[in-house]
């Protein structure tokens, strides 16, 4: 028996009916912060470089996703072995250039992600989806504020948008001139502390402000 298969017998041992109380009681919407905090287990772990860590918190973060399958079998919705088909077929089918006999060479990352959009929007339309021109379609919306930012400044970015609004790419290059991590953090840190002493939730701040800045972009470049 692999391992993986051993950990899918003790997570169905733990849900059955003389099994443990904490675990039977679970469900999809109870172990959601379950999730974030094995998440950030594993970001602070790479942080830190800890191996021994790492190798503990992913662990941590594998018994969710057994956790969220098996409850999911339970329902008749779906199985582990249904997740890991599905993102193997999905990774054998968004990677035509090592897998399918695609002789078009592909030589940057940047092309690699171009073709996987191209693809995924092609699988959404055999899927009967709509698809949308929206170079801000599919934001991730519970993306932390930070995480949600940057994302949105790349599409910004990618898109020859970077000109346009108070945050211009050449007021950012003049701000950001020989900027360092360190002086990054100390900068994020003291403006957490401002909002704190004023009340003010720096999560909605960022998230609220990005969001309207995409909604005015939506706005200035509708065809």
């Amino acid at each position: 028996m692999n391992e993986i298969q051993r950990l899918r017998n003790i997570v169905t041992q733990l849900r059955a009916p003389d099994g443990c109380p904490w675990d039977r009681e679970q469900t999809h919407q109870s172990l959601v912060r379950c999730l974030i905090e094995e998440v950030s287990e594993v970001l602070e772990a790479i942080d830190n470089n800890d191996f021994e860590l790492m190798e503990e918190e992913l662990g941590d973060l594998l018994l969710q996703v057994v956790m969220h399958s098996c409850l999911a079998e339970e329902e008749r919705h779906f199985d582990f072995d249904d997740v890991a088909r599905g993102i193997s077929e999905k990774l054998i089918r968004r990677h035509p250039h090592v897998f399918g006999k695609d002789d078009e060479k592909i030589d940057s990352t940047g092309e690699v992600i171009d073709r996987w959009e191209l693809i995924k929007a092609e699988e959404k339309k055999l899927k009967g989806g709509k698809e949308t021109s929206s170079i801000f379609k599919n934001l991730p919306p519970q993306l932390p504020a930070l995480l949600f930012a940057n994302d949105i400044y790349k599409r910004v970015q990618k898109n020859g948008l970077a000109e346009q609004g108070e945050w211009s790419q050449k007021k950012v290059d003049e701000e950001s001139e020989e900027l360092t991590e360190e002086q990054v953090g100390r900068t994020l840190f003291e403006l957490v502390a401002s909002c704190r002493k004023n009340g003010i939730d720096p999560e909605s701040a960022l998230r609220n402000f990005a969001s309207s800045q995409v909604d005015r972009l939506k706005s200035e470049t509708k065809p």
